[in-house]
């Protein structure tokens, strides 16, 4: 009888399935865009519901990855269609998780704006504001960055 042992991450890895990683990147600029209206709109009902929409369209992104978001729909049909074929392919696990971390953030905020808490609309969406921008201005993605730090730990304790 063998023993099964599990082969841990590497993150430079071959990714399976990659994606463009132009995608996401427009992706975080069309939430930013939203994010700005929702710190616009300060910390009332319609605040509320537009960062509700926000960690509404993270949640298909969290579960079936970001080629699920309606994002990823503009890109496809509006953006790739106009560009060259990207050079090379991106893992969809970083930014997947990356997606789970904004629903959380977002969600977050909406939880406890509906529990009374005034500041966490505008807490939350600056939060999600700062990641958003970093990734859509210059291809930081702090949510992939967690997500690889945690692959790293993962592989010292196998």
């Amino acid at each position: 009888m063998t023993s099964f042992r599990p082969t841990p991450f590497v993150p430079t890895a071959p990714a399976p399935g990659g994606i463009d990683p132009r995608g996401p990147r427009v992706g975080a600029a069309l939430t930013a865009v939203l994010l700005v209206v929702v710190l616009l709109l300060g910390d009332g009902v319609p605040a509320t519901l537009l960062l509700a929409a926000v960690a509404a369209g993270f949640a298909p992104g969290a579960v079936r990855g970001v080629g699920g978001t309606w994002q990823a729909w503009v890109f496809a049909r509006v953006v790739r269609p106009r560009l060259a074929p990207p050079t090379d392919l991106e893992d969809p696990r970083p930014p997947r998780f990356a997606q789970l971390v904004g629903l959380v953030v977002t969600g977050l905020g909406v939880l406890l704006a509906l529990l009374g808490v005034a500041a966490a609309v505008p807490v939350a969406a600056a939060l999600a504001l700062v990641a958003a921008f970093l990734n859509a201005a210059f291809g930081l993605c702090l949510g992939c960055e967690l997500y690889l730090l945690g692959a790293r730990l993962r592989a010292r304790t196998v």
